[in-house]
């Protein structure tokens, strides 16, 4: 096992500037910072006292990592959360919630958690708390999979994007509609990524073409933009540009109801002369929406205690057999704001 003589040697460093940068007692360069990071994993090197504790003993608790930006916890998040702590409790584990601030993840300090596992939301590609969990042997599991490289195999729940995507799709084409924009999340999420191909696939095999202006990625969380994402794109494409449209798939209820405000500034309705589908939204508040919304289920609850379940796994809480993936189903719930339309013909 490498050493951190090791690492400081090849990183041309001190031992002291080494444990400074895991420890973040005294602040280092991002120059620095980011040669330690990339020799510790090339030397698959790992903390002593991370190893020590991992070795030695339980902490009883595990971490739910959240990245934030300017923003009040959705439905979704809430469902999730609360399907986490229920879960870990009857297994006598207390949670730690980290609310990281987007763009100030401080990696090295996951590695002197005082936790036993951890349950990481919203993955990212090449996400760096993934890749220092993973190089720290600190069991995870994701929501969402996993694309860091290096990182072949890892633990996950999600649901079925492609299925999820493709039914979607298959809802809305059956009503008529040829003409889908897409308000996906932010296009750095492994989960806008795996969307986002599956809807031009499930438009490709209903014979429809996807344009470029029809697929948009939600602004980052940290952004002036991010509260208001889906008024400025469905004023700009339905308004300035005067594209066809007669669907729109929100990633999310707050996308929707900025969707919604643009449409009527624009003097148009829904479902009238929009659609509007949303992937994942508060039940309640879909219901008491005008017109209320039609959206996907995502069982924000199962997802979170199916985590806690293959963390336990990992952990040796429970035996026996486990998929290293679950996907949780996504259902259709039907309401008001998708409309049946004619042919081409009959709309000109």
């Amino acid at each position: 096992m490498a050493k951190i003589d090791d690492v400081a040697r090849l990183a041309k460093v001190s031992k002291g500037t080494v444990s400074n940068v895991f420890s973040q007692k005294r602040p280092t360069s991002n120059e620095v910072r980011e040669r330690v990071m990339s020799v510790s994993r090339q030397l698959n090197y790992v903390p002593n006292h991370t190893a020590r504790s991992l070795v030695t003993k339980k902490t009883m608790a595990i971490g739910l990592t959240i990245p934030h930006g300017s923003f009040f916890f959705s439905a979704f998040h809430t469902q999730f959360i609360n399907g986490v702590i229920l879960e870990a409790a009857s297994y006598g584990y207390r949670v730690l919630l980290d609310i990281i601030p987007v763009h100030e993840v401080k990696t090295p300090f996951l590695t002197s958690y005082p936790i036993d596992g951890a349950v990481v939301m919203r993955p990212t590609a090449n996400d760096e708390r993934i890749t220092l969990m993973h190089m720290g042997q600190i069991p995870f599991v994701t929501v969402g999979h996993v694309m860091n490289e290096n990182i072949e195999h890892s633990t996950s729940v999600d649901n079925d994007n492609a299925q999820m995507m493709s039914n979607i799709c298959a809802y809305l084409v059956g009503k008529g509609h040829r003409d889908i924009m897409f308000l996906n999340a932010n296009e750095h999420m492994t989960v806008s990524i795996d969307r986002r191909a599956s809807f031009v696939e499930a438009m490709k095999e209903h014979g429809l073409d996807v344009e470029e202006h029809m697929i948009h990625h939600k602004p980052e969380l940290n952004s002036s933009e991010y509260m208001d994402y889906g008024y400025e794109e469905t004023m700009d494409i339905l308004g300035k540009q005067q594209k066809k449209v007669t669907a729109i798939i929100a990633d999310d209820d707050r996308t929707a109801f900025s969707v919604l405000n643009a449409v009527k500034d624009l003097n148009l309705s829904v479902p009238g002369d929009v659609s509007i589908f949303v992937i994942c939204g508060d039940n309640s508040m879909m219901v008491q929406s005008n017109p209320s919304l039609t959206s996907m289920d995502l069982q924000p609850s199962e997802l979170g205690a199916q985590s806690v379940r293959l963390l336990m796994h990992q952990l040796g809480v429970l035996q026996g057999e486990y998929e290293e993936n679950i996907i949780v189903e996504g259902k259709i719930i039907e309401r008001n704001s998708v409309s049946t339309i004619g042919s081409d013909e009959d709309r000109e």
